[in-house]
């Protein structure tokens, strides 16, 4: 088997996840420049065997389409094209920031550490592949 890895998209940065080779666990594996983000991509996928990109898909709370889903469909379709032979799947991502957040809390981090915006982007990334996984 081979490993999934989950993307966050944001406009200034992105959180990534991925699965070990067998699919059972999730783990935040970093928070990237959005700016760098497909490069940083074609040179994980070279060194790590990839089936599968799980990426968020921000809806409101009707369903609708968030307005950040432009953005978003921009750089799928970059990625298509820079990486064709891995598919895109979308994860539903409402909630994973503040679910995220609250990791934090529970999981101890002072409040100095919670204003990492980068570590929550990498713990929403890991949420939405979880959410993926356990389906």
């Amino acid at each position: 088997m081979a490993r999934i890895l989950a993307i966050d998209y944001g406009k200034k940065r992105t959180g990534i996840a991925v699965t070990d080779e067998m699919q059972l666990i999730a783990s935040g594996l970093t928070t990237v420049r959005t700016h760098d983000l497909i490069n940083f991509l074609k040179d994980y996928v070279t060194k790590e065997n990839v089936e599968l990109f799980l990426v968020g898909e921000p809806k409101q709370m009707n369903y609708e389409a968030s307005e950040s889903e432009v953005l978003i469909k921009e750089f799928i379709r970059l990625l298509t094209k820079a990486i064709p032979t891995i598919p895109i799947k979308r994860e539903d991502e409402r909630f994973t920031s503040k679910m995220a957040f609250q990791t934090m809390i529970d999981g101890g981090l002072k409040k100095k550490q919670r204003q990492n915006k980068s570590l929550i982007d990498e713990i929403s990334a890991t949420i939405i592949l979880q959410s993926y996984l356990y389906k």
